[in-house]
Formats: C-alpha cells, structure tokens, sequence
C-alpha cells in the first residue's frame, strides 16, 4: 500500500537540511530504485523552486511499504529526523487516484 509521510521542519532548518541531505537522498534513491517511490519533495519556504536562505518548510514523501508500522518505522530512521530538521512527521496510508 502506499503511504504519506508529511514532515514539518523546524524554525531555521536550512543548515540542518543541508547537512544531512546527502544521506536523506540516499534513502530515497533506495526506495525508487525498488520501486516504492512515488513522489517526494520539499516545501520551499516561499514561492519558489529556489528558495535560497528562506529555505524549505517540510517535506513530503509518498512511496510504497508493507503496512503502516513499516512506513513509520522508514520515516523515524530519516537522516533528517536524526539531524533535528522536522519538528513533526506524520505517516498516514494513502489512495493514488489520479494520474
């Protein structure tokens, strides 16, 4: 089934992000090389692709897990959890209807 896992960072978390995205794209390059992945991506800060210092406001990863323990227990082993960017994670399942 697949999964939603929505994070919400921290106040100034551009540092942070930057630290540890290598690790973070890591991850994800596993799950898409799998197969899992949907979609994922963060939520820039303002109204733009490139958001320099404003930085990013969360992120958003949709991907394939076995249940909803396994999508969580994914989403709390993040780099990014590890390196204190998101202040919330949420993991909820999710229902692909369009495309």
């Amino acid at each position: 089934m697949l999964f939603a896992i929505i994070s919400e960072d921290v106040t100034d978390s551009l540092q942070k992000r930057l630290s540890a995205r290598p690790a973070h794209l890591q991850r994800l390059q596993e799950l898409q090389d799998a197969g899992r992945l949907v979609l994922a991506g963060p939520h820039p800060a303002i109204e733009s692709d490139n958001p320099g210092e404003a930085g990013f406001t969360g992120s958003l990863v949709v991907a394939e897990f076995t249940s909803l323990q396994a999508a969580q227990h994914w989403a709390d082993a993040d780099p990014y959890v590890a390196a204190g960017v998101y202040a919330a994670v949420t993991v909820k399942p999710f229902k692909k209807v369009f495309p």
